[in-house]
């Protein structure tokens, strides 16, 4: 686990040093991708996904957070202050990433990384939210210009497009070579090339997602890929698009799965996010299987 040195295995929150009044509280987010109650595991399949109760075995899970804020018991956000390690987190960007190249998920990397860390000024918090996405200021930036974690290629759309949000690649039942959520911006312009740096985007597609009565403490968040997928068939595809959604708006593909992650969709309007949840850290953690 990143930044070990600083919290036990399954502590979310310390007070910086052992003083109870440290002006600044550092903070251990912690992240688990699940599938429904079970781990994400590259190697492993699940049953019972989606409409048709189709078998998926992942291929790649990873995806940016900005904006992080504890809320305090009197509904104030308060930013939690990233660190800066020059891997995972930069500036108010975190990047979490839950393959680790083994098994179906070769085309990823080795490490692995399922916390955010920071710090807040002393208090009592008891909520949680951040923005899921890259901010618009960092997202349509040469990715052979910026430092990690905005310099990954397989988190790339050409410089227009910006960044991939969320990468989610797994194989199916019905569709064994493929299927990929890949959450980011669309109707970005101007467009006139490739390069064109756009200054407004018609869809950004970044849900906001707040947690309350979380306690950082004790709790952690689930990413649960059971409920992304809930009512999406992920053994077939629209014809002539590509496979799985790649955030069109004329992709049926993307509808069930905007909805699940709160976004507006083909002027439907958003409903209420439910891809991440609260888990509870005294619970077996990991990710892909890896103990850490």
């Amino acid at each position: 686990m990143k930044h070990g040195a600083f919290f036990p295995l399954f502590a979310g929150f310390l007070l910086a040093g052992s003083g109870a009044r440290a002006a600044d509280q550092k903070v251990a987010l912690r992240f688990r991708a699940q599938v429904g109650e079970q781990k994400l595991a590259c190697g492993q399949t699940y049953n019972g996904i989606g409409v048709t109760n189709s078998t998926i075995s992942p291929h790649d899970f990873r995806f940016y957070v900005h904006d992080v804020m504890l809320i305090d018991q009197s509904g104030k956000s308060v930013p939690l202050q990233l660190e800066q390690d020059g891997k995972w987190q930069l500036d108010d960007v975190a990047l979490l990433d839950f393959e680790n190249g083994t098994a179906g998920c070769v085309n990823g990397t080795p490490d692995l990384n399922d916390s955010i860390a920071g710090t807040v000024p002393a208090g009592q918090y008891a909520g949680l939210s951040f923005t899921l996405g890259v901010p618009f200021n960092k997202n349509h930036t040469d990715l052979t210009t910026q430092p990690p974690p905005l310099n990954l290629t397989a988190l790339a759309w050409v410089w227009n497009a910006g960044r991939k949000f969320a990468r989610l690649d797994f194989a199916s039942t019905g569709l064994p070579r493929g299927f990929a959520v890949h959450l980011g911006s669309t109707g970005c312009t101007p467009n006139d090339t490739k390069i064109t740096v756009p200054i407004t985007c018609r869809e950004p597609n970044r849900p906001h997602i707040v947690l309350s009565q979380f306690d950082v403490r004790t709790d952690i968040v689930i990413a649960d890929l059971a409920a992304l997928l809930k009512d999406s068939n992920v053994d077939v595809n629209q014809p002539n698009t590509a496979s799985g959604c790649m955030s069109s708006q004329d992709d049926a593909d993307c509808a069930p799965l905007f909805a699940h992650l709160g976004l507006p969709f083909a002027g439907k309007p958003a409903g209420q996010q439910d891809f991440f949840r609260k888990g509870s850290a005294s619970q077996p953690a990991g990710s892909l299987g890896v103990e850490k």
